[in-house]
Formats: C-alpha cells, sequence, structure tokens
C-alpha cells in the first residue's frame, strides 16, 4: 500500500509542477506589454536543410521528456509490478520481488534502447543537416555568376509530400540537387574508405553497392520539370544532381542523375562556352519568383 501511495505521490508531483511551469509561463506572456518589432506575417526563405533543422529542434525540445519518462518508466514498473503482487497476496514476499525486479531491469532496459533510438536520429538528421549546409556553400559562388539559388524547396513528388534540397536557375539551364550524406568507414578489404563510384546506374560505397538517392533525385527533377512547363507553357529540361559531401566520386559510367562531390557543383553548373542558353534572363526571373513563393514560408 505504502509503494502505491508513493507512486500516486510522484505522479500527482510531477504533474502539479508541469501545470504550475506552464501558468506561470502563459501568465509572464499575458502580462508583458511587449511585441516583436516586425510583422506577424513576414515570412523568410527557406534555408538549407531547414526541413531537417525543424526535425532536429523537434527533438531536442523534447530530450527533456525523453529523459524523465524514460528514467521514470523502470521505477514505475518495478515498484508498481511489486505492489500488485503484494496488494493480491501479503504472503508472496519472494515472487514480489522477483517479479519487480524483473519490471524494473525490462523497464530499464526498453526506456533506454528507446531514448537512444531517438538520440541516434537526432545524430543521423543533424548530419544531413550539416551535408545540406555543406553543399549550400558550395553553391554560393555561382550568386555572382547570376544564378539564383532556392534550398529546401517544398514539392509533390510521387513518393508524396517532401523537397528538393536545393535548386539552380541560372544561364546554364535548371538543376535539382539532392543531397545524401553518409558517414565513411567499415570498407571491405582493399577498398579504400573514402571513395564512391558511379557507375551511371548504382553507386558503388566501400561497403557494398546500392541506389541511395538516384531514384529520389530522378524523382524530383521530373517533378519541377512539370511545375514550371505549367508556368512557362513550354517544356523545360530539369537536370537532376546527386551531391555526396565529404566523398570522393569516381565516375564511370553515364546515367539520368549526375553523381558529383558538392566541390565540384560550381564548374559542372557552369555552361560551356558558345552553349545553346537554356533560358532567356525574363524566364529565369520568372521561375525565380515562382521559387521564392514557394520557399517563403518560414514565421517566427
Amino acid at each position: 500500500m505504502n509503494a502505491w501511495w508513493s507512486d500516486l505521490f510522484l505522479a500527482g508531483y510531477f504533474l502539479l509542477y508541469g501545470v504550475a511551469v506552464g501558468g506561470l509561463m502563459l501568465w509572464r506572456k499575458r502580462s508583458r506589454r511587449e511585441r516583436k518589432p516586425f510583422a506577424d506575417e513576414q515570412k523568410l526563405l527557406r534555408g538549407p536543410g531547414e526541413s531537417l533543422r525543424r526535425r532536429v529542434n523537434e527533438l531536442d525540445e523534447n530530450l527533456d521528456l525523453w529523459l524523465c519518462v524514460g528514467s521514470l518508466l523502470p521505477l514505475l514498473a518495478g515498484p508498481g509490478l511489486f505492489a500488485l503482487v503484494m496488494a493480491v497476496d501479503e504472503s508472496a514476499g519472494v515472487v514480489a520481488i522477483v517479479l519487480g525486479s524483473v519490471g524494473l531491469l525490462a523497464g530499464f532496459i526498453l526506456s533506454a534502447r528507446w531514448v537512444m533510438c531517438r538520440l541516434v536520429e537526432r545524430q543521423n538528421r543533424y548530419l544531413g543537416y550539416f551535408g545540406e549546409r555543406v553543399v549550400a556553400e558550395s553553391l554560393e559562388p555561382l550568386k555572382l555568376r547570376g544564378w539564383r539559388i532556392f534550398h529546401d524547396v517544398p514539392c509533390d513528388a510521387l513518393a508524396g509530400s517532401s523537397n528538393i534540397d536545393h535548386v539552380a536557375v541560372g544561364p546554364g539551364g535548371v538543376f535539382a540537387i539532392e543531397t545524401k550524406t553518409r558517414r565513411k568507414g567499415h570498407a571491405r578489404p582493399g577498398q579504400p574508405d573514402y571513395k564512391v563510384v558511379s557507375d551511371g546506374e548504382r553507386l558503388i560505397w566501400p561497403w557494398g553497392e546500392d541506389q541511395y538517392g538516384l531514384k529520389q533525385a530522378h524523382q524530383r527533377a521530373l517533378w519541377l520539370g512539370q511545375w514550371l512547363e505549367g508556368l512557362l507553357g513550354r517544356p523545360v529540361a530539369v537536370q537532376p544532381i546527386l551531391a555526396l559531401p565529404g566523398w570522393w566520386v569516381e565516375r564511370s559510367g553515364r546515367g539520368t542523375v549526375q553523381v558529383l562531390n558538392a566541390k565540384e557543383l560550381p564548374v559542372a553548373l557552369t555552361p560551356r562556352p558558345g552553349a545553346e542558353v537554356p533560358l532567356s534572363g525574363d524566364e529565369i526571373e520568372l521561375v525565380a519568383r515562382q521559387l521564392d513563393a514557394r520557399c517563403r514560408d518560414v514565421e517566427y
């Protein structure tokens, strides 16, 4: 019985504490006669990796809750089972201790695994976010040559609502750039752990082969081409690129998706002398205005 009262006291205490903190924050917000220095409707352009940044922020905001719930679960499971057995049969002390210990251990393992999964997700999301920042910096020099660069462009691709990591519009045409950031290591014997080979249909990594990111880059480019055709009234060729920041990329064949290291992007996007100009200056501005409107949704 005492164990039940202890559990109820702990639950009531944390509930009361949360309500008190929330009430104080609400009172403080309403009592302060201040407002933002800019209009409520003002929205900013999406930055590199905006979707991943939002997810990382969400994970960070929930971290304290995860740790709190994760640490309480074993304490509730173990004493809870002990109290339940003792409430049914007060003479079953040994059984209650065994079940309580099992509950405590199981709760600890499950909660620790659950929290660890959230932390690993946070690490992976931040890795992807940083990789998109690396690619964005590689695209910056193109702005001085008349290019317009947009990041995290919302789209309705074949796989559902998603985004294009980077879109470059300029004298060389339109490019849809998908970024994939992978850790190095776990190389097979005789394979360098820093190089990936693209044969046009697959990617050959130090640990194996796959098509990671190729289909996604192709789908995003198809969607962008259809969307631009609706705006301009004529077909627009959108060239898909898969950027692999931090990797040495070797190309042994050509495919529908060009695979590049982030540092290769400025040269790859620069048109060759005498090449046909895919878009006029007016068309570049029209496309840029539409992309600006589509990407300007970052609120305070």
